[in-house]
């Protein structure tokens, strides 16, 4: 054999059986679309603010003699499928508390693309566009974001003390809701390094951790979002992460030695109310709110947002909303945010 071949021959024998070789085609026929009847979508995640108006794509390329088109919500995973709207290419009907503020975009006769008004914090998700054409059924699938903040929350009475459903709760009464994995993994490569555990959205519990240290599962640890895994919803207490969303409206601070009493009454007085935590953090994040002074929380709790970090404003080297904790509430040291809708 030529010495040529027996080495091609002997490097190929030693190649593992399971080894697969690939070899890019270099001319041929176009390979065949996954969908028929539906465009494929130029983006599959879609960027909205709170409040906003956003429309998911889904055009048909052809139209069949007989189909219906069904939107959906398809996420959290564990929850059956929330159906927003259904049509025929004529008429439609909607479902169901996001259907209220859905329609068709109707753009051309093809044109099946679902327009939300009024973007919540909950319309966060998967969609999916289906066309039910017996047989011939296929789908493609959108994630509508949003833009907003991540922010770990506890009680007045320490750390660890919300179930599932309080975390849940506790987010909502502060103008969020519970983040998701992609939101706090999300916070975490933009500087969050928190040493509690808190729930999320699908029942997990997590910590995002930059600096590893000793409290928070050792120095050896690499930095990253560390997980409990999925946890009792009754039972287990941990404490929550939470996501806002830019706020149409305004949060300022009054200068003064108020209780907490005193504090939201200077708000009332200015037709205003006092900001909770969410709002907080959402001006700290999107509005630049930079304010060296505590003041008093719609939860009793006294914070400030610092965009510039400086030695006298609590010495920490990053940006962020420092706390004071909960004080007691007759204390007049403090003076408060507000919060006025624009």
């Amino acid at each position: 054999m030529h010495p040529l071949l027996l080495l091609a021959s002997l490097c190929l024998s030693s190649l593992p059986a399971a080894l697969t070789i690939y070899q890019k085609t270099t001319g041929g026929p176009a390979p065949t679309p996954r969908l028929q009847y539906l465009l494929e979508p130029l983006h599959e995640v879609v960027h909205a603010q709170r409040g906003a108006t956003v429309t998911l794509p889904c055009v048909l390329r052809a139209r069949p003699p007989h189909y219906t088109v069904k939107w959906s919500k398809v996420e959290p995973a564990e929850l059956p499928e929330n159906i927003i709207l259904v049509t025929n290419g004529l008429q439609h009907k909607t479902y169901g508390q996001l259907g209220g503020r859905a329609r068709l975009r109707r753009g051309h006769r093809n044109d099946a693309s679902l327009t939300i008004a009024g973007v919540t914090l909950e319309d966060e998700g998967r969609y999916r566009c289906q066309l039910v054409n017996g047989l011939e059924d296929e789908s493609l699938s959108l994630t509508l974001t949003l833009d907003g903040v991540v922010f770990p929350y506890q009680t007045s009475q320490g750390r660890y003390r919300f179930n599932y459903f309080e975390a849940k709760k506790a987010c909502e009464e502060q103008d969020s809701r519970l983040a998701t994995y992609q939101q706090l993994y999300k916070a975490w490569t933009e500087g969050l390094d928190w040493c509690n555990a808190g729930w999320i959205l699908d029942g997990t519990v997590h910590y995002p951790i930059i600096n590893p240290r000793e409290p928070c599962g050792g120095r050896l640890l690499l930095p990253g979002v560390r997980t409990y895994g999925a946890k009792d919803k009754q039972k287990d207490r941990f404490d929550a992460f939470c996501f806002t969303s830019p706020v149409r409206g305004q949060v300022y601070f009054i200068q003064g030695h108020l209780s907490f009493k005193e504090a939201g009454q200077a708000c009332r007085n200015q037709g205003a109310t006092i900001a909770n935590v969410g709002q907080l953090y959402s001006a700290w994040k999107f509005s630049q709110l930079d304010r060296c002074d505590g003041g008093w929380l719609a939860d009793g709790s006294v914070r400030y947002p610092i965009n510039t970090p400086r030695t006298h404003c609590g010495g920490l080297p990053d940006p962020g909303v420092r706390s004071f904790g909960f004080p007691n509430k007759e204390l007049q040291t403090y003076g408060t945010y507000c919060f006025s809708v624009k």
